[in-house]
């Protein structure tokens, strides 16, 4: 393997939001053999960085599930925004069942209601984290929302109009699975986009060009790297595309079911040093440690 291609949330970052050191000194050991070490991540490059950061990880970047790669400087190398049209519909739907909705642009992070995102936040981490107190998960939500440097708009279709300002990927979240199901059924038939999810409660919208696969792939040709060559980590549905594409597929013992089924390798949960587990099985094959 020449490229290490892995997902952040439910993958490389525990149920804290970090990096172990297990996984840090892991990855540090591969970039030392040669091998390039990439973060994949629905996330935006600045939430998705800190925590590389903080574990003393400098790599490459894909962010927003392939809509930005981005070089191990922060410089963004290619950009892959939705269409306006493919936007208001998608807006439409989700306004239809009730799900609320994000922008994530080429100028921020943009909501309808800081009220309503920060109710859906607080849900989503007191799901994920049902030990939780009221007070860390109100916590949480606002470390979010600084983070992501969230902005607050009144009505979500200024953005079409925008001048210079490009939508690079739509998120719907709801708590109600059939809010869901009723909004996929809706969208997933329009042309130029496609439909996943990072998690249980979220669809996440981009553009068919926009998707972790397609963008490691090309990362990967600029460096001469062939996919059989790649080892690809990951968790969930958004995760899929790189995984079917990677010569090497490994699936986290957290992962959903479906996820496991597409792939050769399963390592442990991510709050089991997964990803180190998986590099230190890698490198012992490859005869390097």
């Amino acid at each position: 393997m020449k490229f290490i291609a892995s997902d952040l949330d439910g993958t490389l970052l525990n149920e804290n939001g970090k990096i172990s050191p297990e996984n840090a000194q892991a990855i540090m050991r591969a970039q030392e053999h040669g091998i390039t070490f990439m973060a994949v991540t629905g996330r935006t490059w600045q939430s998705a960085n800190l925590p590389l950061q903080e574990a003393g990880i400098t790599c490459p970047i894909i962010s927003l599930n392939g809509a930005i790669s981005s070089n191990e400087d922060g410089q963004m190398i290619r950009e892959v925004p939705m269409d306006t049209a493919v936007c208001k519909k998608v807006l439409e739907g989700c306004r239809k069942s009730d799900m609320h909705t994000v922008f994530f642009t080429s100028k921020g992070v943009y909501a309808d209601s800081r009220e309503q995102f920060m109710k859906v936040i607080m849900d989503i981490i007191a799901t994920a984290n049902p030990k939780a107190t009221d007070e860390q998960i109100y916590e949480g939500a606002k470390q979010y929302l600084e983070i992501e440097k969230m902005q607050f708009i009144g009505a979500a279709e200024e953005l079409f109009h925008a001048e210079d300002l490009l939508i690079y990927k739509m998120l719907g979240f709801s708590l109600k699975e059939e809010n869901r199901l009723k909004v996929y059924k809706q969208l997933e038939d329009v042309r130029d986009m496609v439909i996943t999810s990072s998690g249980e409660i979220n669809l996440e919208f981009n553009h068919p060009d926009a998707q972790k696969g397609t963008a490691v792939e090309l990362f990967a040709k600029r460096l001469g790297v062939g996919m059989e060559d790649v080892m690809a980590m990951g968790d969930n549905f958004n995760d899929v595309s790189m995984l079917q594409k990677a010569g090497r597929a490994v699936a986290m013992g957290n992962a959903m079911e479906e996820v496991k089924q597409l792939c050769s390798h399963t390592t442990n949960t991510n709050n089991e040093n997964g990803v180190a587990a998986a590099i230190e099985e890698m490198l012992k094959e490859a005869e390097v440690i």
